[in-house]
């Protein structure tokens, strides 16, 4: 797949003016879970506030005593939640929606923004669609293909097909990457619309760089210290790390180890490999300090729908090996910031792995190339770009149409085989259409 240039996020010229909407936002997960989810979809919500938009967040209670942030900028509705089986820091939000509809009926959103498709997922998707209030949501997590991973594969089609009926329901659902749109597209997903998540280039720095930390690891001058970011489980695909790591061992004597992370698989880990640094799970100033100070990140995960980890160590400076999935797919070019190897075929990921222990040169100069990269997806235009999809969805919802439907946003067809950027460019072109003077007068006949 070609990769998507810098300038295809630049280039997009969104309308100036817009209006105050009030928007309520529906997740199950939120910080200080560490996650991709909560961490990017906090961000998004506050690239809203800051464009003056009024914000009803809407998630699980996630401890007994939380009574919800003050003075955050933006309204919280706490539910009742659950912890996840095998996760007990994290919360499943559990059905409202009688609730929701005494919450919205009270003081009426212009959209509701569905970001997890739990049980209070599914209660905000009902409740909406009863009061007529436009709707969108975010696939943001491959649930049906972690199945296989525990041992539920047989679990992956009805949960694909309770995705599908979740989405199809919905205005417009926000994809991350082109590759996971052609692909929910050739599963009966519908009216698709492509957002890259965006990265904090001012947090994520190569400026961080601490050669102190860099001891604590282990690691000495002229050594390579791989890095490892993310949930310690089963779908992250850690078995073929250990045995990259190995295969540089072979090679490199300089070569460390550390994973950053927590999860199920932590203790395996660490007896299989106790040589490896496990620092456990950290706050973003700490993870910041830690990609800045690595020389290369290994993420081999193939059941990502983005990987947010990807731009996050570009950004710092730290290039990234990777299989050829998710955002590595569109933000990683080999021998420029990073090297992707074929999904599904673990030898050439160990082969690369193998072959930049022996030349850490190429490296060093990836790393000189890798924060220029992602400097495009700065969250504020990642912002504008989900401001104008809200838009859209509400002068759809008013107009009585059914959603941003593929034919208005380009045909199925296209998608994958798409030069970079057409999709953005299309996005730009037909948002650009809407008439914001009329915006207030659509709010107040929306529904």
């Amino acid at each position: 797949m070609k990769t998507l240039d810098a300038q295809d996020i630049l280039l997009q010229d969104f309308p100036a003016a817009h209006p105050s909407l009030r928007l309520a936002v529906v997740t199950e997960t939120w910080p200080p879970e560490v996650n991709g989810v909560a961490l990017t979809l906090s961000r998004l919500v506050q690239g809203l506030c800051e464009r003056n938009h009024q914000v009803q967040l809407v998630r699980p209670r996630q401890t007994t005593g939380d009574r919800g942030a003050r003075d955050i900028g933006f309204e919280e509705k706490l539910m009742r939640g659950m912890p996840i089986p095998r996760y007990p820091q994290l919360k499943l939000g559990l059905p409202g929606r009688k609730a929701l509809m005494a919450s919205w009926s009270l003081q009426r959103p212009d959209l509701i923004h569905i970001a997890t498709e739990g049980p209070l997922g599914w209660s905000a998707l009902k409740a909406a669609r009863q009061l007529r209030i436009p709707v969108t949501s975010d696939f943001r997590t491959n649930f049906h293909s972690y199945s296989q991973h525990y041992g539920l594969g047989w679990l992956r089609r009805p949960i694909a097909a309770y995705l599908r009926k979740f989405h199809n329901q919905t205005l417009c659902t926000m994809v991350p990457t082109r590759a996971l749109c052609a692909e929910l597209l050739s599963q009966g997903f519908e009216r698709l619309q492509v957002v890259a998540r965006g990265v904090d280039t001012r947090l994520f720095d190569p400026g961080l760089h601490d050669n102190t930390l860099r001891a604590h690891w282990g690691a000495g001058p002229g050594d390579l210290v791989l890095l490892v970011v993310g949930r310690l489980a089963p779908e992250k695909n850690l078995d073929l790390v250990l045995e990259a790591f190995e295969a540089m061992q072979a090679v490199h004597e300089g070569v460390r180890l550390v994973f950053v992370g927590d999860g199920p698989m932590r203790d395996a880990l660490e007896r299989r490999c106790p040589q490896a640094r496990f620092m456990g799970s950290q706050t973003q100033a700490e993870l910041a300090r830690s990609y800045a100070s690595a020389d290369l990140l290994l993420f081999p995960s193939l059941t990502e729908t983005f990987g947010n980890v990807t731009l996050e160590a570009l950004a710092s400076g730290l290039p990234v090996l990777a299989c050829a999935c998710a955002a590595a797919a569109e933000w990683v070019q080999t021998d420029h910031n990073g090297w992707t190897v074929p999904a599904g075929d673990p030898q050439a990921f160990v082969q690369m792995a193998v072959a930049l222990a022996r030349e850490p040169g190429r490296v060093a100069r990836a790393a000189g190339q890798a924060r220029a990269s992602v400097e495009p997806l700065d969250w504020p235009q990642i912002t504008l770009q989900v401001e104008a999809l809200f838009l859209r969805a509400m002068e759809l919802h008013r107009n009585g149409r059914r959603g941003l439907e593929a034919a208005q946003w380009g045909a199925k067809s296209s998608v994958a085989a798409a030069p970079a950027g057409s999709l953005s460019s299309k996005l730009s072109r037909n948002v650009n259409q809407i008439d914001v003077k009329n915006i207030e007068a659509m709010k107040s006949t929306a529904g």
